[in-house]
């Protein structure tokens, strides 16, 4: 990875133009782009280090620097997201904005007529129908309440988790370990560690379960439900990653 990390770098600072950094062009040069030196002073860097991160040599970027290279090269927001991924670091700030566009977010599970909603990174709800409205009593029918809907503060901090879903302690334990799977090494890192923080003191079941280590998948499969009006309820889980927000996911319960 350190080899691709250090071309795309270079290829990108190649075909970065002095005047679409506010410099002046003058002299000759072997290159169109940028020299080394002036994209390593726009970034904060030495230009030792940047020499060492573009000849693939094991030298770590900060998700800082990584965020001020992509700036400073004008990156598309594909050409960000593969520069955090050769890095392996995680890129907070895109995935934040890229999570608050809930308006496409909310056309998509509109459209749905089974129950519906997008969890982001964090897991907090950011769209649902009305169908998922009507199925999770007590945490997608709340209303404007002033902390967001997030499906692990409701399994762990509400009794009306535990009335609703059938099978609470296996269901406890999976999502735990699908959690964990999905902060990766990132857990101490928001905006997963305040989150973490708070459910190990709000739940001893959470802090148990959390200190095992296990790690799932997020899987489907059947979720049965005691809803208090609807009666016992059956659905098969179907969970996707949308293409244009890779840090969402969509989850459908769709009629056994």
């Amino acid at each position: 990875m350190h080899k691709q990390l250090g071309e795309f770098i270079r290829l990108h600072r190649e075909q970065t133009t002095p005047q679409a950094v506010g410099l002046r062009a003058d002299g000759r040069r072997r290159t169109p782009g940028l020299r080394r030196e002036e994209l390593a002073q726009l970034c904060e860097v030495s230009p030792t280090w940047l020499t060492w991160l573009e000849q693939g040599r094991p030298v770590s970027a900060s998700a800082k620097v990584l965020g001020r290279l992509a700036d400073v090269m004008h990156l598309t927001a594909a050409e960000r997201t593969y520069l955090f991924r050769l890095a392996d670091k995680l890129d907070a700030t895109a995935e934040a904005s890229s999570a608050d566009s809930s308006t496409d977010f909310a056309a998509i599970v509109k459209a749905i007529r089974a129950p519906a909603y997008i969890l982001n990174r964090q897991w907090d709800a950011v769209a649902w129908n009305r169908p998922a409205t009507d199925l999770f009593s007590g945490w997608l029918d709340q209303g404007k309440a002033t902390a967001p809907a997030n499906l692990l503060r409701f399994m762990f901090g509400t009794s009306s988790a535990r009335s609703l879903i059938a099978d609470w302690p296996e269901r406890a334990q999976r999502l735990v370990a699908e959690f964990r799977a999905d902060c990766g090494k990132h857990a101490d890192k928001e905006p997963y560690a305040s989150l973490i923080a708070e459910l190990m003191r709000s739940s001893e079941e959470f802090k148990k379960l959390w200190n095992t280590h296990h790690v799932l998948g997020r899987d489907g499969g059947s979720r049965r439900f005691r809803h208090p009006t609807l009666g016992v309820l059956t659905y098969e889980q179907v969970t996707l990653n949308l293409a244009a927000a890779r840090e969402v996911k969509l989850v459908m319960l769709l009629p056994s």
